[in-house]
């Protein structure tokens, strides 16, 4: 795993994961930039998907941003946070619904022999998921999956700003005092 603080839209990964809302037809923020970099192809393909309900994720192509490696865009649709922020980590909806969408993701990664792959923090913008618990449950499952799975091999987290990327590195920094905590609830 690492953490970069970049545009997500400029790494030559296998593939990137869109932070996008249910409709899988842009937004702002994270989504808006795929949408932009990926081309008006990219809207177009997901107007036939149907959309995606919160907590899965489906696969596209990356169209224009194959001229920089990206060979698959993966959408997932990251939970609204309307939860008790003092309530114990997984204990919540959003919390379930969150460690889904990085589950699904990494799913699809591996059925597409994908082999490195970049992830925003998800729901951690104007769905307002608190960071430091966001970053917990990434870094959480993300891991776990590592330890257990060929694919992928490589895991990017990517953020805009330095401060959310600090966030998800004390996270880690400080992961056998949270797990630990966690395992004794």
């Amino acid at each position: 795993m690492e953490i970069v603080v970049d545009d997500i839209t400029t790494l030559s990964v296998d593939a990137i994961v869109n932070a996008a809302n249910e409709s899988l037809l842009g937004g702002s923020g994270v989504d808006g930039a795929i949408h932009r970099a990926a081309g008006p192809a990219l809207l177009e393909h997901n107007r036939t998907l149907g959309g995606c309900p919160t907590g899965l994720a489906k696969i596209t192509p990356s169209f224009d941003l194959a001229d920089i490696g990206v060979k698959h865009i993966i959408h997932t649709a990251g939970p609204v946070w309307h939860g008790d922020v003092d309530a114990k980590l997984s204990n919540t909806q959003e919390d379930v619904l969150l460690a889904s969408c990085y589950h699904k993701c990494l799913e699809l990664a591996a059925e597409h022999d994908v082999e490195t792959i970049a992830f925003p923090a998800i729901s951690t913008g104007v769905y307002g998921f608190p960071k430091d618990r966001a970053a917990k449950i990434a870094f959480g499952h993300v891991n776990g999956w590592l330890q257990q799975h060929q694919l992928p091999q490589k895991v990017t987290f990517c953020f805009f700003a330095e401060a959310d990327a600090q966030i998800f590195r004390d996270v880690i920094d400080h992961r056998d005092e949270w797990m630990y905590a966690r395992k004794r609830i």
